[in-house]
């Protein structure tokens, strides 16, 4: 008898000892098979969409909010309520994860009334084809503010951003060109932003072309010609500035009574705005020429103002 109880629990250990075995086996296998799918699907899982424009700022989410922090604390503290961190989850949210090319203004919406604040009247600054001098104007003289010189001008001025609907979610390496679809992140952001600057204008407002392009000064398809003209309120502005600057010693393409400068005025009086253009604006003028004091064009700093 104790040999058969002996035998017997000899049998037990065996027995369990290979279910042990079987079922470490069985792990082990079900590890590298889930090893090996998790694998196929990383190298199967769709790639990044490619396009023709540099691709999202590296580093986006310090770039905005370090700029909204620095926009609402040192240089304009009376927007100290505003939520910075808010404001860059609005942002986010609006392009990450989606299609580059399905951006809608819904998607921005958030965004535009989170950042949004109050333009004071007659300091409006328009512009087309002037970005480099029209912000050395406004670093000079505070009293006028351009769109670059709001939040959302500033936060996104010189940065680029896109989605995609592959991990990450952000495309880094490229984003769309508006030649390539125009419902992209860059485009919708810059239109709603422009309409809503235009909205907020009031008293007399400003606008700095280049006479010094051949093509004219004034273009029907730039944003100031396609988006903000249109959304002005007569009712709120009483009149708009045409500066009409030209080059330092560049051609003068086109003057005041030039063809695009006609085409403009008609637009603005068939909304009922007043209007007046002046050539070579003179405190713009001479901040042009802090870089070329010797040449004649300074020496004469002559400008012309033309009332229609």
């Amino acid at each position: 008898m104790p040999l058969q109880h002996s035998s017997a629990r000899t049998w037990q250990r065996t027995v369990l000892l290979a279910g042990v075995v079987v079922l470490l086996v069985s792990l082990v296998v079900a590890i590298i098979l889930a090893s090996v799918l998790t694998r196929g699907k990383q190298e199967i899982s769709p790639k990044m969409l490619k396009w023709k424009d540099r691709g999202t700022t590296r580093n986006l989410q310090e770039v905005i909010l370090g700029r909204c922090y620095s926009y609402v604390t040192a240089r304009h503290p009376e927007l100290g309520d505003k939520d910075c961190l808010k404001i860059w989850e609005s942002l986010k949210h609006a392009f990450i994860y989606k299609n580059p090319c399905n951006i809608t203004t819904e998607d921005y919406q958030p965004l535009m009334e989170l950042a949004s604040h109050p333009i004071p009247c007659n300091k409006s600054l328009f512009w087309s084809k002037t970005n480099d001098l029209v912000h050395r104007y406004t670093k000079s003289n505070h009293n006028f503010l351009t769109l670059e010189d709001t939040l959302l001008g500033y936060m996104a001025d010189r940065v680029s951003w896109c989605g995609d609907p592959a991990v990450p979610g952000i495309n880094y390496e490229s984003c769309p060109k508006r030649s390539e679809c125009e419902s992209n992140p860059s485009s919708v952001f810059w239109k709603m932003a422009s309409k809503m600057f235009a909205e907020a204008a009031c008293g007399v407002v400003q606008v700095m072309l280049n006479g010094s392009i051949e093509a004219g000064a004034f273009r029907s398809s730039s944003i100031f010609g396609s988006i903000e003209i249109s959304n002005l309120n007569p009712d709120k502005v009483s009149a708009v500035q045409i500066w009409l600057m030209h080059d330092i010693g560049g051609p003068q393409s086109e003057s005041c009574s030039g063809h695009s400068i006609k085409r403009l005025k008609g637009i603005l009086e068939e909304r009922n705005f007043k209007i007046t253009c002046e050539d070579n604006y003179r405190p713009v003028q001479l901040l042009q020429c802090v870089n070329n004091p010797d040449h004649a064009d300074c020496r004469l700093c002559s400008s012309n103002t033309e009332t229609p």
